[in-house]
This record gives C-alpha cells, sequence and structure tokens, in this order.
C-alpha cells in the first residue's frame, strides 16, 4: 500500500481509503457481517483511511466502523461529517450559517459522532455541506476551534471543516 501526507494534517495515509456509505445501508440492505468483513479486510490489505458521515444509514456506517476499530489495534484514521440542521439539501446561500450549525447543535453532532466511532477524538470532523454565502460568518470554524482546543481530535488542534461534492457554489 501507498501512503500520502494528507493535506497539512501531519497524517500519513493510504493512497486508498475505504468509504462507508454503503455500509450505513443508504444504498438499500447491507449485511453487517458482510460490512464488518470489508472493514476488517481493507485494514488487512493497509487501508488506514476511512470516510464516513453521520447520515450514512443515521450513524450506522459510524457505529459499525468503531466497532471494527475497536478489535483492531493498527492505527486508521476515521473522516466523518457532520450535516447542518434539516432545511434545504444542499443548503441554499439564502439560508442562515447560525440556523443551520449553531454552537450547541455542533457540540452535540460530534458527541454523537465520537460515540457512535466509539473514541475520545476524531481524526478529521467535516462539516458535510457548505454555501460559500456563509463565508462571511466564520461562527462555526470558531466552535471546531474551541472543540480542537478541548482536545476533540486526536492530534489537539485538526478538527477541519470542508465539504466534497456536496458543496454548493
Amino acid at each position: 500500500m501507498q501512503y500520502r501526507k494528507l493535506g497539512d494534517t501531519g497524517l500519513e495515509v493510504s493512497a486508498v481509503g475505504f468509504g462507508a456509505w454503503a455500509i450505513g445501508g443508504s444504498w438499500g440492505p447491507q449485511n453487517e457481517q458482510d460490512s464488518l468483513a470489508a472493514l476488517h479486510r481493507a485494514i488487512d490489505l493497509g487501508v488506514n483511511f476511512i470516510d464516513t458521515a453521520a447520515g450514512y444509514g443515521d450513524g450506522k456506517s459510524e457505529r459499525l466502523i468503531g466497532q471494527v476499530l475497536k478489535a483492531r489495534r493498527e492505527t486508521v484514521y476515521v473522516a466523518t461529517k457532520t450535516p447542518p440542521l434539516p432545511g434545504n439539501w444542499p443548503p441554499s446561500p439564502y439560508d442562515r450559517v447560525e440556523d443551520r450549525y449553531p454552537e450547541r447543535y455542533l457540540r452535540e453532532s460530534v458527541e454523537e459522532r465520537l460515540r457512535n466511532l466509539q473514541t475520545e477524538r476524531i481524526d478529521l470532523l467535516q462539516l458535510h455541506t457548505w454555501t460559500r454565502a456563509w463565508n462571511k460568518d466564520p461562527r462555526p470554524f470558531e466552535t471546531l476551534r474551541k472543540l480542537q482546543a478541548e482536545g476533540k481530535d486526536r492530534r489537539g488542534g485538526r478538527l477541519h471543516a470542508g465539504a466534497g461534492s456536496e458543496q454548493r457554489h
């Protein structure tokens, strides 16, 4: 397996990661034993980066990952995403960021991510979706910085906000 640095995080992650959407059952019925076996096999083959989200089976994907990682000794990095509060998906530029990612909600969501993953720290936390119109209001990022300072991530300072294909421009 080849490994690469993940941005400026200092993490050396496998060039191939495990995308965990399907094991949450979001694409249809998924046998839990098959999901657990797939995670174990990926780690056996050197995968040390797993991508998941709160919305992948309403946390089921995270819970399965937590179960597997509890049984393993290897260092495996997990990226997870917290969704905004209910509303337009993806959020509209007219949505207010304080209505979709308020501090209390972000804190509660992070605690749920930690419980599901059976860990005390998150390697990479992303806001599952974002609209460029919110760039003027950094409050969710300030909340993430507070969570960093409180040690809610493995390295004591690296909770990240971002979005992939679900980002609205």
